[in-house]
């Protein structure tokens, strides 16, 4: 039996070598094509590749996969949830690395939708996906150890505290928002990609810790809090977008300085369409959230007093 186990363990390892290292030629292969021979890419491939989102979407895909192949079939998550996590890596992919962020960058409103996907939508399905342990099962030994440090845990602690969560996933949406910040972000590379960056990993921070719907424990804190977490998140959206789109000038020149992808559109219209970009869908999404955790919530009462009312339940005393 332990030859039996040491003989899958030493599989399990070479196939996340020889993973990794096909990931690697690939991403290589992408990025020599997209440097020489752009033309010779089809729509899903990279526009301008970057290693660490080619990356930091690659190896997340096969440490799922990977995991899900390592989990008995009675304990692997359900085809939804699977979907889900693929779609929400999808979408962030395709926002970030297809011709999608060269349009992004060229209208307002395209660049709202991908700030609104990386945000919300594809970290709302990843946490809907609940495929962090998988995800873990996947990974090789030295980044599970590294994930499971004292250190990550701690620092997640701090940014995962309600309020500082709260706060921190508005006032980054905001702060991008801001026209002189905007305006910086939009011509320094090096800056662009740290917006990015810090949209997705706050998003998938924010909601995986309150679209985790188990009860407390395991979950980290109660569905009310939870629940108040993605409410909270509702008006603040609303109030900027609405903002945005009142305004009658061009907050965002940086768009007719490098010219608009629709020339037919003018200064304020994009700026009126982001705006509800803005305002709709992410204040939508949130609300959605508000409902899903307070389901997860009325299911799990159901449960208990399914439990409490079962046969093989003590009886109540204060009935007798």
């Amino acid at each position: 039996m332990a030859e039996t186990s040491t003989v899958i363990r030493s599989g399990a390892s070479a196939s996340r070598r020889y993973a990794s290292a096909a990931i690697l030629l690939f991403g290589a292969l992408l990025s020599w094509l997209c440097y020489v021979h752009p033309g010779w890419l089809p729509f899903w491939a990279p526009w301008d590749f970057s290693w660490p989102e080619f990356l930091g979407t690659a190896f997340p895909l096969w440490w799922f996969l990977h995991g899900l192949a390592l989990t008995p079939p009675q304990a692997r998550p359900a085809p939804v949830r699977c979907a889900a996590f693929l779609l929400g890596l999808a979408v962030i992919y395709a926002v970030l690395q297809t011709r999608f962020d060269y349009m992004a960058q060229h209208m307002f409103f395209l660049n709202r939708i991908q700030h609104v996907v990386m945000h919300h939508l594809g970290p709302i399905l990843i946490a809907l996906a609940a495929g962090g342990p998988t995800v873990k099962r996947g990974m090789p030994a030295v980044m599970r150890r590294f994930v499971e440090s004292l250190t990550v845990r701690t620092v997640l602690g701090v940014l995962q505290q309600p309020v500082i969560a709260v706060l921190l996933f508005v006032g980054l949406f905001y702060f991008w928002l801001i026209p002189a910040v905007h305006f910086r972000a939009m011509l320094d590379a090096r800056l662009y990609a740290v917006m990015n960056w810090s949209m997705v990993l706050d998003g998938v921070l924010f909601w995986v810790l309150v679209l985790d719907l188990r009860p407390k424990p395991p979950a980290r804190f109660s569905f009310g809090t939870r629940a108040a977490m993605a409410y909270a998140t509702t008006f603040p959206e609303i109030i900027i977008g609405t903002v945005i789109t009142s305004v009658h000038h061009d907050l965002y020149p940086f768009y007719a300085l490098c010219g608009r992808l629709f020339p037919s559109v003018s200064p304020i219209a994009d700026q009126q369409i982001g705006g509800i970009i803005i305002w709709v869908p992410p204040a939508m999404m949130s609300a959605a959230a508000t409902l899903i955790v307070l389901h997860a919530f009325v299911r799990h009462e159901e449960a208990l007093a399914g439990a409490d009312a079962s046969p093989a339940s003590p009886p109540n005393l204060a009935e007798v």
